[in-house]
């Protein structure tokens, strides 16, 4: 039951907005009161925030409680976008404003500068809005426990997005220390789209659960309508990558009849194209339109988001940056170029337009090629079914444990049974063993056993037996300022010539030019005027120019619920039982399929050989996603090497299949009599039929830099991108040759493993393919399914020609 007063508050807040409370909201709020915790559910633009934070500011006005001096934090609210917070902020003050609560409502993030921060410090808000690096931060200063003590909730927004992620233990471990400082701390998730909601709940909750647990789950149904914006003529032979920006012409009608467009991008360096691209073709809208990345400088980004809100844009061209949470009224319509690649992530931004309760969301999508077309169908249809991806907790993060057990000896030192207890209540080190736990105080205090010999590892002290802490300012200000799991290349600072700053770009990139290059960053074109210490002074030009920075990073492959529904658009295209537009639309590509090979049926898995001059190729369609076909060629490039003859392959791949491409006859028809697709010594054979050495080594760069055995440089002086790697390879090296049973050596092949060839769908996928019937076609000329595997092999060759270019000679030379 609600209180009758506390309903009346929450009703009125409504009706004086004209709104009127969903059954999700009043549920929230009856579980609230009475001491629940758990995680919210419910679809984006349906009221999430509020439906939290009315039952909050409730809960305070029946206490009859007034603020003074030691009222202290009352509510820590965790997002994961620092886009988020000047929103939620915003949000939160006006609510609390029309309830009379006069609360201090503030943020802090990296943009939050120092005497901001220190004036939290002096002045305690009620309510403070931050993100999981910030809260471990404040974990870092002394007698952090005084500002937390009168904390009462923790609200974790868009946990979805922080599940799957090393932040997401950050967000674990935080609150495993608050929950011993706060004894009754109440937690709170919301998420608008994740598939495992009750271990969502869990992980966020700890053990053992509270015995007032609970899921609000929303059933109210977000509208969502998807236009598919096809090319005129379809190829015969699609490629990836080339289409998009010559949709263009299509795409400008549907930014011209709306308010405000959001145009996402999967990448920068999209982003970037895109927008010089809308310039070109409309610059009557300069000044109406921006670009909003992770980049950029934040003065950039926050007047993005200022002239968002206030309607002043016509479109703005982003990343991800912009796709979770943030309220833009304006914004009517959303184009997505190019597969999302996960249904979550494309209701996510779908959502950003028709962001009010009852609001049709309007999403365009625009194909990089045209079988991309298959994949708005399975969107429609899993979003039509609500088939959201699940997301999986990360365990046994070695590296992100160590980072904490230091950050707690940084401020007022820890003792280690205490700390111990406390992380085992945790999803992600609830299997960790005594003799493990040992292992990682080992590290943090003498730098485990092969580097015990060098006292610049030797962090932490043992005072007293039991208590661990960092006395040198110096480790604990090094420390500090490394805080954080999200890892990248070394940045490089772009500054003009003047002294504005402008945003960061990775140094790999600054390594290829030259002074008087110019390059487009942030929209501009610009000229370099010098390179020095890890900053790039540059100034505007008039040159035209499309040298455009692309960031590092492994690219999006399928989710396995997208990719599940591929499979089945495919049995629809072939059974002639087509309900979707877009089937009809690239109905020309499997027709030229079957002319020249088959379209695989759901009981069947395809296999395309054909011998050219370039030497003998083997495809293969899981349609699983690149990492799974990257792993699933290196175990029969393993097994036919191995068992049948030794040979020598190039692979490539795409989320739709794998090729092998070897300078002799595969011999195929005996690899299948060997079982090649069997799952017994299955990892064994991946990671032989890989270099797998050389993954973990690129794995290591960022365990080593979150476990603090690197050290990225101070503010301005960051260190050189190849002494970073260097540094990385060295102790990869040590831990292989003289502590292989390191737990941060070990963790390095486990990433590869479970995150980079995702180890779990390989298994899936090779079951269902000893499920199915193989079928083997031997081309004699490549077919539209194996073309843009072909492609993506050439695009990463160095070459002066374009890949369009060279496109259009593999077309001549198979004379498609």
């Amino acid at each position: 039951m609600i209180p009758i007063q506390a309903e009346k508050i929450f009703n009125d807040w409504f009706a004086k907005r004209g709104w009127k409370a969903f059954p999700f909201q009043y549920e929230l709020l009856e579980k609230y009161l009475n001491g629940y915790s758990g995680l919210l559910n419910a679809p984006t633009g349906s009221g999430k925030t509020y439906a939290i934070w009315l039952p909050i500011m409730v809960e305070w006005l029946l206490s009859g409680k007034k603020i003074n001096k030691d009222t202290g934090l009352q509510v820590l609210y965790l997002t994961p976008i620092r886009a988020l917070v000047n929103d939620i902020k915003l949000a939160m003050q006006s609510a609390a404003n029309e309830l009379s609560v006069e609360w201090n409502i503030a943020s802090r993030t990296g943009d939050t500068d120092t005497s901001e921060r220190q004036r939290q410090k002096k002045n305690i808000p009620q309510c403070l809005i931050t993100t999981p690096e910030s809260v471990h931060l404040m974990l870092a200063q002394k007698d952090y426990a005084h500002f937390f003590k009168n904390l009462k909730v923790v609200v974790v927004d868009e946990w979805h997005e922080l599940i799957g992620s090393k932040r997401g233990v950050q967000v674990e471990l935080a609150l495993s220390r608050l929950k011993t400082i706060c004894p009754g701390l109440k937690i709170w998730g919301i998420s608008a789209t994740i598939g495992n909601l009750e271990q969502a709940k869990e992980v966020l909750l700890g053990l053992p659960l509270p015995q007032k647990n609970t899921i609000v789950k929303s059933s109210v149904e977000k509208k969502i309508e998807i236009i598919s914006i096809a090319p005129a003529e379809i190829e015969k032979y699609p490629w990836g990558g080339h289409l998009g920006v010559k949709l263009l012409p299509q795409v400008i009608p549907v930014l011209e009849k709306s308010k405000t467009t959001l145009v996402f991008t999967n990448t920068r360096a999209q982003s970037e194209i895109w927008y010089q691209a809308l310039l070109e073709a409309k610059p009557e809208w300069a000044g109406l339109v921006a670009l909003h990345h992770g980049s950029l400088s934040r003065e950039i980004r926050e007047w993005v988001e200022e002239n968002l809100h206030a309607g002043n844009l016509k479109c703005v061209v982003c990343t991800s940056s912009l796709d979770l949470g943030v309220d833009f009224r304006p914004v009517e319509t959303v184009v997505q170029i190019g597969g999302p690649k996960g249904v979550a992530r494309f209701l996510q931004r779908a959502g950003r337009s028709g962001h009010s309760p009852g609001a049709l969301s309007v999403i365009y999508f625009v194909p990089a090629h045209s079988l991309e077309l298959i994949e708005a169908a399975a969107l429609r249809t899993a979003i039509a079914k609500g088939q959201m991806e699940e997301r999986t907790p990360v365990v046994r993060a070695f590296d992100v444990l160590s980072q904490y057990l230091v950050t707690l000896a940084v401020s007022d030192g820890f003792n280690a049974s205490q700390i111990f207890k406390e992380i085992k209540t945790t999803h992600a080190y609830e299997s960790i063993e005594p003799d493990e736990w040992h292992k990682v105080l080992t590290f943090i205090t003498t730098g485990s056993a092969s580097l015990s010999a060098y006292d610049e590892f030797k962090k932490v002290e043992i005072e007293n037996g039991n208590h661990y802490k960092v006395n040198s300012k110096r480790i604990a200000l090094m420390h500090r300022l490394s805080i954080g799991t999200i890892v990248s290349d070394a940045s490089v600072t772009i500054k003009y010539l003047t002294g504005g700053f402008i945003g960061t770009v990775e140094e790999y990139f600054v390594s290829k030019l030259n002074v008087g290059d110019v390059f487009t960053f942030g929209g501009k074109n610009l000229e370099v005027i010098s390179i020095r210490n890890m900053e790039l002074r540059v100034r505007k030009s008039n040159k035209k120019t499309s040298n455009i920075p692309s960031w590092q990073g492994g690219r999006m492959q399928f989710s396995s619920r997208v990719s599940a529904i591929i499979r089945q658009k495919i049995t629809e295209e072939l059974t002639g039982n087509i309900h979707d537009e877009e089937l009809h639309t690239i109905k020309p590509i499997f027709d030229r399929q079957k002319e020249i090979s088959i379209v695989p049926a759901e009981e069947e898995f395809l296999l395309e050989y054909l011998e050219d001059k370039e030497g003998f190729h083997l495809f293969g369609y899981t349609f699983e996603g690149r990492f799974v076909n990257e792993g699933i060629a290196a175990l029969i490039s393993q097994r036919i090497s191995s068992h049948i003859k030794p040979m020598t392959f190039s692979i490539s791949m795409t989320d739709y299949g794998f090729e092998l491409l070897s300078d002799e006859p595969i011999p195929v028809e005996e690899a299948l009599e060997i079982d090649i697709f069997s799952t017994d010594n299955l990892v064994t054979d991946i990671l032989a039929g890989l270099n797998s050495t050389e993954m973990a080594r690129r794995k290591f760069r960022d365990i080593a830099h979150i476990a603090g055995l690197i050290f990225t440089g101070y503010p301005g002086k960051q260190i050189k991108n190849r002494h970073l790697q260097a540094s990385a390879r060295n102790f990869f090296d040590v831990f292989r040759d003289y502590e292989p049973n390191n737990l941060l050596f070990k963790q390095a092949y486990e990433e590869v493993l479970f995150d980079q060839l995702d180890e779990v769908r390989i298994r899936q996928a090779l079951n269902r393919i000893n499920s199915q019937k193989i079928r083997l076609i031997n081309l004699a000329t490549p077919s539209p399914f194996c073309f843009p595997i072909m492609v993506e092999r050439i695009r990463e060759k160095s070459s002066g020609e374009s890949l369009e270019e060279r496109v259009a000679k593999m077309l001549k030379r198979y004379k498609l």
